[in-house]
């Protein structure tokens, strides 16, 4: 049984069982710890570093050298040849700069050629399949087996299909529709711009698909009804209701698009081989084969900086002005 003592006059009473109960608890001390998310995040954080961050400032610093065979051994001791190999790089009157230009123009127009194909394709398709039918599912696999595909495996496939004499293109095009007055060369010459092209589309569409047909789950079916009954058929439906309510996701979808594809060295690597043609030289392959055909890393790395400073900026252009017209658009 617990007493309590008399306390003096005007003082607060105080249970005799429970010592120092008058006092309020005190807090416990924290010591210093790192909290767990960041101790979780801290491996991806060092692999980001080895990976990316490491091998791109040593890029850097290989574009300010004069590094070729003859000093790739120690390329740490390679002379010191400040903005030449940028010089040499940018000169578009001399072979080098020339040769450069006119895989970038190629690159732009391939990649521009590209993400509005992938872009058209994958927004109808996830249009057509957005309302339930039978064979949705199915449909819905399909279409996204060739980005499930591995690269290597799929791009060999095609180089085969695109064989002259016994590819299946071909037989479908010449032997088949009789387009043509002989099978073509798809691998080299001009036509190798469209099979390159025709590949990157391929391969490229369903993400597009994938993310278009996402967005549209979030797009309430209150609008497309109150639109019907506004009298808005199908296609002012989606130009007035889908393409707005999507334009977030096309933003980011469209940038995606653009990077990857610009910088895309797998597809051309694997279609062409080592020397890709020139009407399908794009910038990815001709810092490869300005690298380690020739022996010139000091140019091929003033070459990567370039490209990279190139995208910073174009993404950098990008992002402010859909920046802007959101928030014009909101207002």
């Amino acid at each position: 049984m617990t007493t309590t003592a008399t306390p003096p006059a005007g003082g607060p009473a105080v249970r005799a069982g429970r010592p120092g109960a008058a006092h309020p608890p005190r807090r416990p001390r924290r010591g210093r710890r790192i909290p767990l998310p960041y101790l979780l995040l801290l491996p991806a954080l060092l692999l980001e570093l080895l990976v990316h961050l490491v091998p791109m400032l040593i890029g850097i610093v290989m574009s300010f050298r004069e590094l070729t065979q003859f000093h790739i051994a120690h390329w740490d001791g390679a002379p010191w040849a400040g903005l030449d190999n940028y010089a040499v790089s940018v000169d578009f009157d001399a072979p080098v700069g020339a040769a450069l230009l006119r895989s970038f123009a190629t690159t732009c127009v391939f990649t521009l050629s590209s993400v509005a194909v992938c872009w058209l394709l994958g927004t109808a398709a996830a249009l057509f399949l957005q309302d339930p039918f039978r064979g949705r599912g199915l449909l819905r696999t399909l279409f996204l087996v060739p980005y499930a595909l591995p690269v290597y495996a799929a791009v060999i496939t095609w180089a085969f299909m695109f064989q002259r004499d016994n590819g299946l293109v071909n037989h479908v095009l010449h032997d088949q529709l009789g387009i043509g007055d002989a099978p073509a060369f798809w691998l080299i010459g001009d036509n190798s711009f469209w099979a390159l092209l025709a590949v990157s589309v391929w391969k490229g569409w369903p993400f597009a698909f994938l993310i278009v047909m996402a967005g549209l789950q979030n797009i309430p079916r209150e609008l497309y009804e109150a639109a019907a009954l506004d009298g808005a058929g199908v296609w002012r439906q989606v130009r007035h209701v889908t393409l707005p309510a999507l334009r977030p996701v096309n933003q980011v979808l469209v940038l995606v698009l653009f990077l990857w594809t610009f910088n895309d060295f797998n597809t051309p690597f694997v279609l062409f081989g080592r020397a890709a043609p020139e009407a399908a030289d794009l910038i990815s392959l001709h810092i490869y084969q300005s690298s380690f055909q020739t022996w010139n890393f000091g140019t091929g790395s003033a070459m990567s900086v370039l490209l990279l400073l190139f995208l910073l900026l174009v993404t950098g252009g990008y992002l402010l002005l859909t920046t802007r017209g959101r928030n014009s658009a909101d207002v």
